[in-house]
């Protein structure tokens, strides 16, 4: 990472100064006094603001606490270590990169002078820009981003290195830190950048131990990675569980079958092709996993309403600018 950018970022607050000289974490910087210890997110957020980032407080462990945002953890040196719902110890080192969803209680360890880290605090609204770029048809991170809101706690990216990840990390901190007119589109931008890079690495990020987490998250990756010789027997086999487990849990987390997902994928995927290459038709065919000519047909005109040829045609003709 630039160099200014670690030189700013590690300064001593003046949070931090007040720790260095005994005093204790002052909870009333986060959340209202009183009862638990959940942080509101108007006393981190200004009005009307979606994102901030911060430094994460070092020299006091930070106790445990809940959030009503989204929080994505950073590390940029040294290492943290987070406690999940008094269950799970995460260990980021550099690069590492840790979503907490709106259901996650964490607490960290004391963080020393050279453990550095920022913490971006996120609305779920900021994320809508990402989504359109994405795609909320992608079911794999859907599953992710919808579960970070409702009943995933987190997800860990070991992410270091991944140096496109780590380049727009460091545009998105430093836009935040240093603001201008009109640069939340451009943040917003970088954010859909970065979740399509996570996207293209899923093999690098870490969902909670539970099994039905871990199978439908590898069922999805089956679709996304492997669509042309996607096979749910084998997720099953790999996982340890029966077909007839991993079918189940695919449709509770989705609304939708394997079967259904991974049609939608490979219709996704021709559309794709048709419309960027000059590919035949029976190529295409072949490159997205079909044998059957006139299933791909039936199923293509049921999901465009047309046929391949007339889907192709439309798309030249409306990227036409006469």
């Amino acid at each position: 990472m630039n160099e200014q950018l670690i030189g700013e970022l590690s300064r001593i607050t003046p949070e931090e100064e007040e720790l260095l000289h005994g005093q204790k974490l002052d909870r009333e910087r986060y959340t209202a006094p009183g009862g638990a210890f959940h942080i509101d997110s108007r006393h981190m957020l200004e009005q009307g603001k979606l994102i901030k980032v911060r430094p994460h407080t070092r020299f006091t462990p930070f106790p445990y606490h809940t959030h009503e945002y989204i929080e994505i953890c950073y590390c940029l040196k040294g290492q943290l270590v987070h406690r999940i719902n008094h269950q799970v110890d995460l260990t980021l080192h550099p690069g590492d990169l840790l979503f907490l969803g709106l259901q996650a209680g964490h607490e960290i360890r004391r963080a020393g002078k050279d453990d550095l880290a920022v913490n971006f605090i996120v609305q779920p609204p900021f994320f809508d820009t990402a989504f359109s770029m994405i795609g909320r048809d992608n079911v794999l991170w859907r599953f992710v981003a919808e579960g970070l809101q409702g009943d995933i706690p987190y997800l860990l990216f070991r992410a270091g290195e991944l140096l496109p990840v780590q380049n727009l990390l460091e545009n998105m901190i430093w836009s935040l830190l240093h603001p201008e007119n009109n640069r939340r589109r451009i943040t917003q931008t970088t954010m859909g950048l970065l979740f399509l890079e996570l996207l293209s690495h899923m093999e690098t990020g870490e969902l909670p131990k539970r099994e039905e987490n871990r199978c439908v998250l590898e069922a999805l990756r089956e679709v996304e990675e492997n669509y042309a010789k996607a096979d749910l027997t084998r997720v099953a086999q790999s996982q340890g569980v029966s077909l007839s487990y991993v079918s189940a849990q695919v449709h509770r987390a989705t609304g939708r079958t394997f079967k259904e997902l991974l049609r939608q994928k490979r219709m996704d995927k021709a559309a794709q092709l048709l419309c960027t290459t000059a590919l035949s038709v029976q190529n295409i065919i072949v490159a997205v996993g079909y044998e059957n000519t006139s299933y791909f047909h039936r199923a293509f005109r049921k999901t465009y309403g047309m046929t391949p040829r007339a889907y192709r045609l439309r798309q030249k003709g409306s990227a036409d600018p006469s």
